[in-house]
């Protein structure tokens, strides 16, 4: 099957020298790009006789699929329940876990295919999960249902609390905690040998633990090091608040970058999400060794990180690490509008630091395709529009009121666009979003669905400001 795209107004095509291609076309054979380049001179390497499609596209915009670099599908049931008070300490342990102690194996489907289906919507086509609390087959074969790119794995971790917070359930901590890392190295050694590599490459399944104190040291080292052997990457949260920093200062004598990296731990196949509390040493240590950090900005603003009062994702940048931005989950990050965070990226530096030379539009775009693409280790075949990578785009509707009128295509996308204005998400050669709807599913359907499972999972967990803390001193 060949498409031709032609008469493009714009590619952002994010390659090398950040091209922007104006009046072009593009080429799509079956799920790759053939060609692309300037809609005369592909004009003439392929006759219209030669496509079995063609589509005009003189006035849409085109960009790289966006790629989400931490995300949680298993929460998107979760939307707006947890109160906008609380410090990531509390929002987690004493909200998340009740709620996934009541979450299901078809309450996980169900949020990982409503949470696809927004991300559709907003332009992203590849995402790195955090893993399935209940059942990793089941959302691989979701994946594999919609049509999407992304990394998953299992949720792991092996240090319980000493305590045990309300909300708990015991059939979650026998599924979630192991007995020890090597237990629990073992299980997920398992799940990547069944998993990788499944709906024709689509779907890759990492070494993914939950990280900070729910882990030990061996279970932080190990899950790098079993990665490393089997050829995946691994992440989890580490250095996410001053708060866990403090924790790990009291009990060890280091902050939690400088404990993984005393151990050996750090690597260039470990991606570690949020990554707020570093310090200059550690982010040095971090760029040699060659470890990643996936960013979510507007999880930083909903729980008070302090990304922009402590964070060091600038200098991050200049020592050379490879940073990635991600939604999060809907109730950390409030939706997964993978153009919100652009947006909040590009320009949040400027402002806390009063320094307009900060990351910006062009990094900003990066970040959520090329670079993203890097942290996943699939930058080889996405994150641009180039000859030969995979056919995974967006399509911008250029008569969308947002771009009536634009100058600069770049600064139009990351700081006047939203969603709204996307009129096609393509991956794997195939429109999977056009027409105002995601076509390999019943939406309708699965709203209903996804409101109901939502409420009784609510309600079963019993989540409510009257009975759970805003504060906690677990593992303290």
């Amino acid at each position: 099957m060949r498409t031709l795209i032609e008469n493009i107004e714009f590619i952002l095509t994010v390659d090398s020298e950040d091209r922007v291609l104006t009046r072009a076309s593009v080429v799509i054979e079956n799920d790759r790009i053939a060609d692309v380049g300037p809609a005369t001179e592909v004009a003439k390497r392929t006759p219209r006789h030669s496509v079995d499609a063609v589509i005009d596209a003189s006035r849409c915009g085109m960009t790289p699929g966006f790629v989400d670099s931490h995300v949680h599908l298993s929460e998107t049931l979760s939307r707006a329940v947890f109160p906008d008070n609380l410090a990531t300490r509390a929002w987690v342990f004493h909200w998340a876990k009740p709620f996934y102690a009541n979450v299901g194996g078809r309450d996980e489907v169900v949020g990982a295919l409503i949470g696809m289906a927004e991300m559709l919507r907003c332009g992203t086509t590849c995402f790195l999960d955090m893993g399935a609390q209940n059942d990793v087959a089941g959302v691989v074969r979701a994946i594999r249902e919609v049509g999407m790119r992304g990394v998953t794995g299992r949720h792991a971790c092996d240090v319980r609390p000493e305590k045990v917070p309300a909300g708990w359930t015991g059939e979650m901590m026998a599924h979630h905690f192991f007995p020890d890392a090597k237990t629990a190295l073992k299980e997920l050694e398992a799940t990547v040998r069944a998993h990788h590599g499944a709906a024709g490459g689509r779907v890759r399944c990492w070494v993914n633990i939950e990280g900070k104190e729910p882990c030990s040291l061996e279970l932080h080292v190990g899950s790098r090091a079993l990665a490393e052997r089997l050829g995946v990457g691994t992440t989890y949260h580490l250095a996410t608040s001053i708060e866990e920093a403090k924790v790990s200062e009291n009990k060890y004598g280091v902050w939690p970058v400088s404990r993984i990296a005393n151990a050996g731990g750090l690597g260039s196949n470990l991606v570690i999400a949020h990554c707020v509390a570093v310090t200059d040493e550690e982010i040095g240590r971090m760029a040699k060794a060659g470890t990643m950090v996936a960013f979510c900005p507007a999880t930083s603003v909903k729980l008070a990180k302090g990304a922009t009062r402590i964070g060091k994702y600038p200098e991050m940048i200049e020592a050379g690490i490879r940073v990635g931005i991600g939604t999060d989950g809907v109730s950390a990050g409030g939706n997964l509008n993978l153009m919100r965070q652009m947006y909040m990226v590009a320009g949040m530096f400027k402002d806390s630091r009063m320094d307009s030379t900060l990351v910006g539009a062009r990094k900003a775009l990066r970040m959520a395709t090329i670079e993203g693409a890097q942290l996943l280790g699939w930058d080889s075949e996405i994150g641009s529009i180039e000859r030969g990578k995979k056919a995974d785009f967006v399509l911008f509707d250029l008569d969308h009121f947002e771009w009536v009128p634009y100058g600069d295509a770049l600064q139009a996308v990351v700081y006047s666009a939203s969603p709204a204005s996307i009129a096609q998400t393509w991956v794997d050669g195939k429109p999977l979003y056009k027409d105002g709807r995601v076509q390999t599913l019943d939406e309708a359907a699965l709203r209903r669905e996804a409101r109901e499972r939502a409420a009784a999972v609510v309600k079963r967990a019993g989540l409510s400001l009257r009975h759970m803390p805003t504060v906690s001193t677990t593992y303290d």
